[in-house]
């Protein structure tokens, strides 16, 4: 690698001499490669056409073969390929040092260096649109060079933590990328067009809220100040729900100091959506329309392929409760159990997991649910009515007493999004928020604590409100067919590598 690296440098300092770079201030491309491919579909084979263009774009490939030469270059767009004449490029640029205009593009153009070229339009035989180069610049001298068989690499979190190298040689992986810009634009626009406001909230908080999850920490040195990363935007866009704003979300960046895996990274995006005078029905309706839509403009239908697996999207979807669902899959009847005992030893019975912080028959409802039910939701299913100990901020439900009005939409295995009937009355948050600080004093490092400003929010007085959360991440999954969150994070969080590796790799 060093030795490649010194002989890039050596043609950097000959293209210096020359005056072509080796790192330009500009270049204005004329066209898009796609563009060209397109707009020129109808040129024949073996045909030109006089028709001047300006593309940039880095090398990937390069063949020379005597006095002629074919070089592949890949803009944002796509790929075309560079048709090197020595008469042609001579004849254009007469004057150019030795060795001749030809010479120089052979001999100083590594594959991975970002060029521009001016030219015609040419078919080869071989049916391949060309840019037939009149002259050319080099923007920018790669010294360091492309994997040749990077997809081959034993070392799968490479792609990962050299993202940028991942992101030149696989085509897939950029149109992942693109293809969650789409999804994340799409649903800004779905909301905006039904008169929801986009509002920031604070990423710095005093007192973490809005979900059971464990905080970043970090400290403000001015006023010397504890604060924590926000686990979700949840607190503060109710604030903005009191105030007088009726519709309303944010989506952002949110910090959890969880574990890693193919489901979770510690740093993710969600977007919160908070409805007044609806309830968690009307969020059901939203979240089947919005996620229907982002999906039609984004795959081009609701019929989507995930794994192998054929996923319909379209509305409307399967609705049952999380008792219904957990009796269906186990046998177990939790509305039955009148006390924790009981419900334990059901569970073992049926050789289910009894968690010690499971400590009522809310909790091992939960439980039961997570291990018996969750993983087989292939299709979109919303999960009605949990238990009201695992959720502190759901309105309790209107007619089923310890359960709140609350969903959780499950697709492939995997929660998606989370909505309630919010909770509005002051006195009951607060007996709620009391007891989720009490299991945290406990040792329940996820339990929330009391956040006494956004218990006078709502003692000043909040309508009724539907709120929802959706994973942008997880969704993003879906739409792009990808098996693991990072593949869908553009820099997911990586342990650092050792120096000596580093160094190896150079």
């Amino acid at each position: 690698m060093s030795e490649l690296r010194e002989t890039r440098l050596e043609k950097a300092a000959a293209l210096a001499q020359l005056a072509q770079g080796p790192y330009a201030l500009r270049f204005e491309p004329s066209h898009r490669t796609a563009e060209l491919q397109e707009r020129h579909a109808d040129l024949p084979s073996g045909q030109e056409r006089d028709v001047a263009v300006a593309v940039a774009g880095r090398v990937m490939t390069r063949r020379v073969m005597g006095k002629l030469a074919f070089f592949t270059l890949v803009d944002e767009s796509g790929p075309i390929q560079l048709y090197l004449d020595k008469a042609t490029l001579e004849a254009a640029q007469p004057d150019a040092p030795p060795p001749g205009a030809f010479g120089q593009i052979t001999a100083l153009v590594d594959a991975g260096d970002l060029i521009g070229v001016e030219g015609t339009l040419r078919r080869t035989d071989r049916g391949e649109l060309s840019v037939k180069v009149t002259g050319w610049q080099m923007l920018c001298k790669a010294l360091q060079p492309l994997p040749d068989k990077w997809h081959g690499l034993a070392d799968v979190e490479k792609r990962y933590r050299q993202r940028y190298l991942d992101l030149i040689v696989s085509p897939h992986t950029r149109e992942t990328f693109r293809r969650r810009a789409r999804m994340v634009s799409a649903m800004r626009r779905w909301l905006d067009e039904r008169g929801f406001l986009e509002i920031e909230t604070p990423v710095l908080q005093s007192v973490p809220g809005g979900a059971d999850a464990r905080p970043f920490e970090t400290h403000h040195n001015a006023l010397d100040l504890p604060l924590t990363l926000r686990i979700a935007t949840e607190l503060h866009l109710k604030r903005l729900v009191v105030g007088g704003f009726e519709r309303v979300y944010e989506l952002g960046r949110i910090f959890r100091n969880e574990g890693v895996s193919t489901r979770h990274n510690p740093e993710f995006t969600s977007v919160e959506i908070y409805q007044a005078y609806a309830d968690y029905h009307d969020m059901m309706d939203l979240t089947e329309a919005l996620i229907a839509e982002v999906c039609q403009q984004v795959c081009g239908g609701t019929r989507i392929t995930y794994q192998g697996t054929e996923i319909d999207l379209t509305p409307p979807w399967r609705r049952a409760t999380m008792h219904e669902l957990v009796e269906q899959a186990c046998g177990l009847d939790f509305h039955a159990f009148d006390s924790r005992e009981l419900a334990a030893a059901a569970m073992r019975e049926k050789g289910l997991q009894v968690p010690d912080l499971a400590d009522s028959v809310g909790r091992l409802l939960n439980e039961a649910f997570e291990q018996t039910v969750e993983a087989d939701l292939i299709q979109p299913t919303f999960v009605l009515d949990y238990p009201l100990e695992i959720s502190p901020l759901a309105r309790g439900h209107r007619s089923k007493e310890g359960l709140v009005e609350r969903f959780e939409l499950f697709i492939v295995g995997r929660e998606t999004a989370n909505a309630f009937s919010e909770l509005i009355d002051p006195l009951d948050q607060r007996q709620r928020l009391e007891a989720q600080q009490a299991r945290r004093a406990a040792g329940d490092l996820e339990a929330q604590g009391v956040d006494e400003d956004f218990l006078h929010a709502l003692e000043v007085g909040m309508p009724p409100t539907g709120g929802l959360g959706i994973g942008i991440d997880r969704l993003a999954m879906l739409l792009t067919d990808s098996p693991s969150i990072r593949d869908v994070i553009a820099f997911p969080l990586l342990r650092p590598e050792p120096r000596s590796e580093a160094a190896r790799e150079g």
